[in-house]
């Protein structure tokens, strides 16, 4: 067990609720946007047909997830209009904001590896595995020669936001098992090894970030002591260090493409050293 538990300090320093302040807007954030896809087969309000990863919002704006657009393509699939509309809103909404910001506040299976890595981080437990983090990247181009040679959406059989979906409305079936493959290999052998190291959708959406506006800033990095909390808590840690710990010429702002800007260093720092800002 680790001697130290992230964000004792500054639930002690900020109050249980500031020192969580953005965690709970992404699980209000992630419920609330799958109860709108659920709404409908269950309650009849259709407010959002579809899943995350080809949907209609009231009856009248498409929204495409890129990779399946990109797999339509190179499996051969005409591309209705609609479609592309859908892909293009998608694009320009995440570009602009920041595209992992999909990954932290709509994506569900986020709530599944979030667990695991509170798990592992509780238990102390170490890496089993190694991974580069750009397995995802070669894992999403996979995905995309497997479309073109078999004519298939390939990764739509296992895409684990997708069977999660289908399966809250009509029994999870082998979606469990998926799930918990994924559980169990983010806790014991690789935290974040899902979202941080083999997720093509999360690499396919971090390519749309390099521009985005949203970025999260270490103006405060004066003020750091080296808890390490904010390291420890942080899907993607190998972001922070080039903005907490440059020198006087460098920027403070977290420019990584694989930000996910989920707000938990923020949460967690003691000495607010983190807060959202502007790429400016």
């Amino acid at each position: 067990m680790n001697a130290r538990i992230p964000g004792h300090e500054a639930v002690a320093r900020k109050g249980w609720l500031l020192a969580n302040r953005w965690l709970l807007l992404r699980r209000i954030s992630q419920l609330g946007i799958l109860g709108l896809f659920l709404a409908g087969p269950l309650l009849g309000i259709w407010i959002i047909r579809g899943t995350l990863s080809a949907s209609e919002t009231l009856g009248f704006l498409p929204m495409t997830d890129p990779l399946i657009m990109l797999q339509s393509l190179a499996a051969g699939h005409p591309a209705a209009s609609t479609a592309v509309i859908g892909t293009l809103i998608v694009v320009v909404f995440y570009a602009l904001l920041s595209g992992r910001v999909f990954c932290a506040w709509v994506c569900p299976v986020n709530l599944v590896t979030d667990t695991a890595a509170w798990l592992n981080r509780r238990m102390g437990m170490k890496k089993v595995l190694h991974l580069s983090k750009s397995t995802r990247y070669w894992f999403m181009a996979a995905i995309l020669l497997l479309s073109l040679g078999s004519g298939t959406i390939v990764y739509e059989w296992l895409n684990p936001v997708t069977l999660l979906q289908r399966g809250l409305l009509f029994g999870m079936g082998m979606g469990w098992m998926l799930l918990l493959a994924l559980f169990l290999f983010d806790a014991f052998l690789l935290r974040r090894g899902w979202c941080g190291y083999l997720c093509p959708v999360g690499a396919m959406y971090s390519l749309l970030s390099p521009a985005a506006v949203l970025r999260v800033k270490a103006d405060g990095r004066e003020r750091c002591t080296d808890c390490q909390d904010c390291f420890a808590v942080c899907p993607e840690p190998q972001v922070i260090r080039p903005a907490l710990k440059g020198d006087a010429q460098s920027t403070s702002i977290i420019l990584s493409r694989n930000c996910l800007n989920c707000g938990r260093c923020i949460d967690i720092c003691p000495h607010n050293v983190f807060r959202f800002s502007r790429r400016t």
